[in-house]
């Protein structure tokens, strides 16, 4: 039932190009907002907490600071509003969830980047 399940999402849900990412990576996400009968896109930089699943069901989770609160937001990666993703800088992180990262303020919020 499993593998029946899998195949049917393997070649029916599109699949969209996306850049490579992982945990660490402060990337930008560019998605679709419907307000009534008007779309605009709205975007949400921050950096990536973890990425979960695989296939059709995979997300990510994406954390900002807004002001002194923190936000994160889940993204599904086929979600249909989705436009675009650039990733701004590549993090070096030893974690594949840095869920550590929700406790740490000030300069030790920040994550070194990774050299190519």
């Amino acid at each position: 039932m499993e593998s029946l399940v899998k195949f049917v999402q393997d070649e029916f849900v599109t699949r969209k190009d996306l850049p490579e990412f992982a945990a660490g990576d402060t990337i930008t996400v560019f998605y679709e907002i419907k307000e009534g009968n008007k779309t605009r896109t709205q975007f949400f930089r921050g950096v990536v907490i973890q990425r979960r699943g695989s296939g059709s069901s995979e997300t990510f989770t994406i954390r900002k600071m807004s002001g002194s609160i923190g936000v994160e937001r889940i993204f599904p990666v086929n979600l249909p509003a989705l436009q675009k993703i650039e990733v701004n800088k590549r993090g070096k992180v030893r974690r594949a969830r840095i869920y550590y990262f929700r406790g740490l303020t000030g300069k030790k919020a920040r994550i070194t980047e990774r050299m190519r």
